[in-house]
């Protein structure tokens, strides 16, 4: 699959740019603030509907103007399609395939799988599990829509779980019957994201493993290990009593599948703890790679990977590394971002002559 065209509209610092890509490899360069960045997140925005960067729609509007449009035109499985993303002021986001709305955006999500690496992503190892938790669902949905749809009544529930004992505590009153609805049915929606998880778990940890290897030229082995509270056939309903008067003291759930985590290791050791600065860098290629071979598997074709300003956070010799191996296995488009054009190109050309320089500061 491969994105042709990319039309912008009011779109962050845009007021309007329509770009042409390359099948292969793409770089955006320019100075800081020319909206290399901008460019990545409307792709993104294509593929799920919202920006990575900064899910408030109206945030993503060109100061001043009351709205914006993504517009690309595609290639999935040698069939054209054409996605539009717009947004007006005191409306509801609009999304489309082919002229045709969405009834619900979770139905778009999985067209366009799609594998972005950013410096940010020290966060999947530094912050707290929930960045995890996003990750891994963010991979298993892009395949699964029923866990995808699980996922979000899940969270509704628990919304509303919460709602719920917040208003005990305010009101000074309580009624397990009400609370009882809430458990049991989330309780069998935690059985079904924990089964999912497990499975996925299982088989993206010989990715990883694999990928890392291919990355570190075997000096060191990892782990990925999957944490859940219904570990050893637990039961959310048992949970939920047992944490009853901590939920009610606390005013919101603190047992669930909401409290899942990934547990990274390097040498048996905490890669956060342990990891050093190079092997923590490493770790996560190794990672978005994993993602990238687990979504080319259950998908039938190739993702696309955007790589976001990632010569900030790595060295010239592992951006290279990453550039060859796209290139090596024709993993399908590529887009990098860089402030530098010629030591992109430099990068690049190493690898492949198939490629695009898209010079933002040059673009009128």
């Amino acid at each position: 699959m491969q994105i042709n065209k990319l039309s912008l509209l009011n779109y962050k610092n845009f007021s309007q740019l329509d770009l042409e890509f390359n099948p292969h490899i793409n770089c955006l360069v320019g100075q800081n603030g020319i909206g290399k960045t901008n460019v990545l997140d409307a792709i993104y925005h294509l593929a799920f509907g919202k920006s990575y960067y900064n899910p408030i729609s109206g945030q993503n509007i060109l100061h001043g103007e009351e709205f914006f449009v993504v517009d690309g035109a595609l290639e999935i499985s040698q069939k054209s399609e054409r996605i539009v993303v717009s947004y007006k002021k005191g409306q509801k986001k609009v999304l489309k395939r082919n002229s045709k709305i969405y009834d619900k955006m979770s139905d778009h999500i999985g067209l366009i799988p799609l594998v972005i690496i950013t410096p940010t992503d020290r966060d999947l190892i530094l912050e707290g599990s929930e960045t995890r938790r996003k990750f891994m669902d963010g991979v298993i949905a892009q395949g699964d829509k029923q866990y995808l749809d699980t996922i979000l009544r899940y969270s509704k529930l628990l919304s509303q779980r919460n709602a719920l004992l917040k208003y005990f505590t305010v009101n000074r009153t309580f009624n397990s019957d009400s609370l009882q609805v809430y458990n049991d049915q989330m309780n069998d929606l935690a059985k079904v994201i924990y089964d999912k998880r497990k499975a996925f778990v299982e088989i993206f940890e010989p990715i990883l493993q694999k990928r890392y290897e291919e990355i570190s030229h075997g000096r060191e082995t990892i782990s990925l290990h999957y944490k859940s509270q219904l570990e050893d056939d637990k039961d959310l309903n048992a949970l939920f009593a047992e944490a009853q008067q901590k939920d009610l003291q606390r005013q919101y759930s603190t047992v669930g599948v909401h409290k899942d985590d990934l547990r990274f290791r390097i040498n048996s050791h905490s890669v956060k703890k342990f990891g050093s600065q190079g092997q923590q860098k490493s770790y996560l290629i190794a990672l978005k790679f994993a993602q990238y071979d687990f979504l080319k598997e259950i998908k039938g074709f190739k993702p696309i990977v955007l790589l976001d300003d990632i010569f900030d956070k790595l060295d010239e010799s592992r951006v290279a590394q990453i550039v060859q191996m796209v290139t090596r296995e024709d993993m399908g488009q590529l887009f990098i971002s860089d402030t530098h054009a010629e030591r992109t190109e430099e990068v690049v050309k190493a690898s492949t002559e198939n490629y695009k320089m898209i010079n933002l500061s040059e673009i009128e």
